[in-house]
């Protein structure tokens, strides 16, 4: 099974969270942060969108208890999917 990159998941990001409008894939740092001022601004219910969608692309769940340290950035992201396959 090959792995899951931190490009693929900012794919996925765009897609559900529907950010196409707002930015374009480049502007999205892989290691950048997702949530906060700092980052994309990303709220708790984009949060649980991101969790169902990488279940159903890769069948990997994201426990809430560990959820703020999976969705940290793209990069973290795909660390968990690849780690959990």
């Amino acid at each position: 099974m090959s792995q899951v990159t931190a490009e693929q998941v900012r794919e996925l990001v765009m897609e559900t969270l529907n950010l196409h409008e707002e930015y374009e894939p480049e502007e999205i740092e892989l290691d950048g942060s997702l949530f906060g001022d700092d980052g994309l601004g990303l709220d708790s219910l984009d949060a649980l969108q991101l969790a169902v969608a990488v279940e159903e692309q890769w069948s990997v769940t994201i426990d809430e208890s560990i959820g703020e340290t999976v969705f940290r950035s793209l990069k973290t992201i795909a660390d968990h999917v690849n780690a959990n396959r």
